[in-house]
Order: C-alpha cells, then sequence, then structure tokens
C-alpha cells in the first residue's frame, strides 16, 4: 500500500535524470539503488527531503539529490518532498522557523517592515540571519526525525496488515 501510494505521487526518474541541474551528479544519479523505493530508501528520503525544505536557500532541490545521493536513498521523493517550502508557504514555514530561533536564543522576535532595496535586506540579515538559521536547523532536525520514524511506521504497520490479510485468506480458502 505504501509503495504504490507514494509512487503515484513521485516525479518520473526519467525525467529528474535529464535535468539540467541534476545532470552535474553524473553517474552516480544512474544508480538503480537510488530509484529503488523500500522501506529504508522512503524513510530515508522523508529525512533527507524534509530536513532540506527547511533550508533557506533557492536550490533545496539541488540539495536534497546530493543529500539523497550521498545517503542513498529515494531520489526522486527525497526531492518531490522539498516541495513543502513552495512560495506558498514558505513565509509561514521561515517565520515559524525565526520564532523558533528567537524563542532559543531568548531575543525578542522584532517586527519587520518590508522595504524592497539592497540596504534594507543587509540590515535585516544582520539582525535576523542567526534566529532564522538556528530556527530552520532545529525544525529541520525535528521534521527528518518525525518523518523517518512516520514513515518506517506506517510502512511497518502496512507490511503487517498485508500479512494479516494474507494469513486470513490463506485460512478461509
Amino acid at each position: 500500500m505504501p509503495k504504490r501510494l507514494i509512487t503515484r505521487w513521485l516525479p518520473d526518474p526519467a525525467t529528474l535524470k535529464q535535468h539540467k541541474h541534476l545532470r552535474l551528479f553524473g553517474p552516480r544519479l544512474l544508480d538503480a539503488n537510488l530509484w529503488h523505493l523500500n522501506r529504508r530508501s522512503a524513510a530515508g528520503a522523508c529525512a533527507v527531503g524534509l530536513f532540506m525544505a527547511w533550508i533557506p536557500l533557492p536550490c533545496q532541490m539541488l540539495l536534497a539529490a546530493g543529500g539523497a545521493i550521498f545517503c542513498r536513498v529515494n531520489v526522486p521523493l527525497a526531492v518531490a518532498l522539498v516541495w513543502l517550502s513552495n512560495p506558498l508557504t514558505m513565509p509561514p514555514l521561515f517565520y515559524g522557523a525565526y520564532l523558533t530561533g528567537c524563542a532559543l536564543l531568548g531575543h525578542p522576535s522584532e517586527p519587520i517592515a518590508i522595504e524592497f532595496t539592497w540596504a534594507w535586506l543587509a540590515s535585516v540579515l544582520e539582525t535576523v540571519a542567526s534566529p532564522l538559521l538556528l530556527g530552520s536547523l532545529v525544525l529541520a532536525l525535528l521534521s527528518a526525525i518525525l518523518g523517518y520514524t512516520l514513515t518506517r511506521l506506517c510502512w511497518r504497520l502496512s507490511t503487517v496488515r498485508q500479512w494479516h490479510m494474507r494469513r486470513t485468506l490463506r485460512s478461509v480458502g
């Protein structure tokens, strides 16, 4: 069940292999184990993808693919989970990371008046960068651990349920 559900939503491996930015991984990207979906690779890909979704950089998909290759887990699932932080969800996610960082550092959160200038960006980064990065790191680690654990648990529960269904069908038939 989880394998069929997950594979339905994954990007096509052929499309990812031809992606212009992912080609920099070269022959490592062609390793069949990186495209196989099992309990270990799915859980690891969830951890990598959810961790990279919290990284406040524009190249999250590339980082997720590199992390999946390094950890030898499912590349399409890791890349797909990065889209948890899409243009619509990024502001609340990173604002939550900023508030988390402020709480951990003991700093009061400051209201920010938004201006679209380089001077404003430089001044904001001086005050916001450390709480944002700390909050992002903490939430990335928590998300990765939770995603890994829940994926393993759901996969295990599905497998046990399938075993029980097979046992029931054998005893009836």
